[in-house]
């Protein structure tokens, strides 16, 4: 299935790669049902194979998973790739639809795409929302830094825009005739009343960067105007990270691994969710740690040629938000857990950098999450003691 926005191109082949069939279908229920049972009706024994494993393709993998069909996935480069090798130049939906095909009749390496639970196709796209707000945010604040610098550039300078309080006193007061006028201690009872920490440190450094500029530059006041109402979008952004976090958390207490992830030293609810987003929660699709390492982009591949040899380099497909995961939670690690900090410091001492040593701790750990995970047991940091006879 070569898989459109509006619209598939399927294309079906025997074992030895001649057409049985080639048909566009609407991206409906109705129009596929009707493609999976004229499938099933040339043969019982079908491979599906997809070049997209979300957004479009959903809805027919969705009826692929409830008809009980197994489903393989190549990506769309290793697809583009592929048809070059194909006679003609030419590129159609029918072409790409044939390469999909042709290449899951050929390989043997492809894996079948495995159903979520519930849980963790919830905590994917929980997760996924969170850092698209994250991102958003990041960017309003580099908008919000950018205005104010036009008009006041010696407030800016001394607010940090990741934290509440500056950001809310920018909701209020953005100008440095507002901020002389309205005083320390009218600013301070302001600040205090929106529950800001630190409120007269605030107010005090607000004033006194006001007090470095009399100049009132071209178009302030419209520009204030858009300083505040960046403010109040950060702000919002604040709130919608709060509430996803607070849901994210409680969705992942209701997975069945939770307390088995939790008890590994980095892995907070957070991370933990974001694991279990990436992989589903169950070891058994990976068959080994190696195979989660190598998902995760922490299993170095060979580039070997000729005299060449020893030449290890990250692979080219992975999981980038589990890497992310697994590397994050290593270097909280090395706060909370002796092992891990000890895991660390020999690396270093071995001549690895700051970077080589977490990734090299976070290697280690896939092992012993992927074990925890498998026996369904909490992480300890010493083998328990047994009793003589």
């Amino acid at each position: 299935m070569d898989i459109g926005k509006e619209h598939h191109h399927c294309v079906v082949i025997n074992t030895n790669g001649e057409r049985l069939l080639s048909r566009r279908v609407h991206n409906d229920e109705t129009e596929l049902l009707e493609l999976i049972g004229d499938v099933l009706a040339i043969s019982g024994d079908v491979l599906w194979a997809v070049d997209l494993n979300h957004g479009g393709a959903a809805l027919l993998i969705g009826l692929l998973v409830a008809h009980g069909q197994p489903v393989a996935y190549l990506t769309g480069l290793a697809v583009h790739r592929a048809s070059a090798t194909y006679r003609g130049e030419g590129k159609t939906d029918a072409k790409d639809a044939f390469v999909i095909a042709d290449q899951a009749r050929v390989r043997r390496d492809l894996g079948l795409l495995r159903p979520g639970d519930e849980i963790a196709v919830d905590l994917r796209t929980l997760t996924t929302r969170r850092l698209d707000v994250v991102f958003d945010r990041t960017r309003q604040i580099n908008r919000l830094r950018a205005q104010l610098l036009e008009i006041f550039p010696a407030l800016e300078r001394i607010l940090e825009l990741t934290k509440k309080g500056p950001v809310m006193l920018l909701t209020g007061y953005q100008t440095p005739s507002a901020i002389r006028g309205a005083g320390a201690k009218r600013i301070e009872t302001w600040l205090r009343n929106r529950k800001v920490r630190g409120a007269a440190a605030l107010a005090a450094k607000a004033v006194e960067a006001a007090q470095a500029q009399d100049t009132a530059l071209p178009g302030e006041e419209l520009a204030a105007a858009m300083v505040a109402r960046l403010a109040r979008t950060v702000l919002a952004f604040d709130e919608e990270i709060t509430e996803l976090d607070a849901l994210i958390e409680a969705k992942f207490r209701e997975h069945p691994h939770a307390e088995v992830i939790l008890s590994l030293p980095g892995m907070g609810p957070r991370l933990a969710a974001e694991f279990i987003a990436a992989t589903g929660g169950e070891m058994e699709a990976f068959g080994s740690a190696d195979r989660l390492a190598g998902f995760a982009g922490l299993a170095p591949q060979p580039r070997d040629s000729g005299r060449v040899s020893g030449n290890l380099r990250r692979p080219r497909r992975y999981h980038r938000g589990l890497l992310r995961t697994m590397y994050l939670s290593a270097m909280v690690s090395l706060r909370t857990c002796p092992a891990s900090r000890a895991y660390y410091d020999r690396k270093r001492g071995e001549g690895k950098g700051h970077k080589q040593a977490l990734l090299a701790l976070a290697r280690r750990r896939v092992n012993v999450l992927w074990a925890m995970i498998r026996d369904g047991e909490c992480y300890h940091s010493s083998l328990p003691a047994t009793t003589a006879a």
